[in-house]
């Protein structure tokens, strides 16, 4: 294991594990850190040089100045901060998987930069979560609502319901691995990145994108579903594909990590 000693990587938790002549990137999404890959990690690191690390927001992130609730506003500083840790590891053309909101951070990143990424894979991932008469995104605006009002009276209560309806709710070890690190966020940090990501609209970023995706969906996700799946395949520009895992939640390197390395194998060849 290779602990970075530059910049950005030393405030985000940055390692790079494994060896190999390809490198892999592990982003993960809201409300998680890095241990959210932990089931998968020692097969991938066989592999490949993976880089893992905790985005700012992160519980796991000791300076927890490190985010500005205005600047970290959009999916663009995120991206940017993606650029720079790439940068900082000298890493190009990389194997990128980000979960969730990481997934379209990965396409803004590789819109500006597509000499760092080989290939993106979008586990989960969604350019917009809201309900519209011509879209489907999972959410009616009064549930997100719901969310955000629920953050602001009681973080934990929240956390804690969250994690078991997003993760699953018949498998309590994962549910509460998730919970966990969700709950270790700041309330006011995890306010101000529920705003950014369930008001977001990413819709116009996919048909920019060129770096080839796969983009990996699980069949019964209440955060993202199927449909918003074959919506990104549709209008990413670049050659997409679509894997489906039959499984519930919207986290299955937690919940079905072996039927996500058999989809990865596929894609990585």
């Amino acid at each position: 294991m290779v602990v970075l000693d530059k910049g950005l990587s030393v405030a985000l938790n940055a390692r790079i594990i494994g060896s190999g002549d390809e490198s892999l990137i592990l982003a993960h999404g809201y409300g998680g850190d890095q241990s959210l890959w932990d089931k998968i990690l020692p097969y991938l690191t066989e592999r490949y040089r993976v880089l893992v690390f905790d985005w700012n927001f992160s519980g796991s992130v000791e300076d927890q100045n490190l985010f500005d609730p205005i600047k970290h506003s959009s999916f663009q500083a995120f991206a940017n901060d993606l650029i720079t840790l790439i940068d900082e590891n000298n890493l190009k053309s990389s194997v990128f998987l980000g979960h969730s909101f990481s997934g379209m951070v990965g396409c803004i990143a590789s819109i500006k930069r597509p000499d760092l990424f080989q290939k993106l894979i979008l586990l989960g991932a969604s350019p917009r979560y809201l309900n519209s008469e011509d879209y489907k995104g999972g959410l009616e605006s009064s549930e997100i609502e719901q969310i955000i009002s629920n953050i602001e009276s009681n973080f934990h209560t929240w956390a804690s319901n969250f994690a078991v309806l997003a993760v699953n709710a018949n498998d309590h070890i994962s549910a509460e691995k998730f919970q966990k690190s969700l709950g270790r966020m700041k309330p006011e940090v995890a306010l101000s990145m529920a705003k950014t990501i369930f008001y977001s609209d990413e819709r116009d970023v996919l048909e920019k994108v060129q770096v080839p995706c796969t983009i990996i969906q699980t069949t019964n996700d209440m955060v993202a579903p199927v449909s918003v799946a074959y919506y990104m395949q549709k209008k990413i520009k670049g050659k997409s594909t679509v894997e489906l895992i039959e499984a519930d939640g919207h986290f299955p390197q937690l919940t079905v990590p072996e039927l996500l390395l058999n989809v990865l194998d596929g894609v990585l060849g």
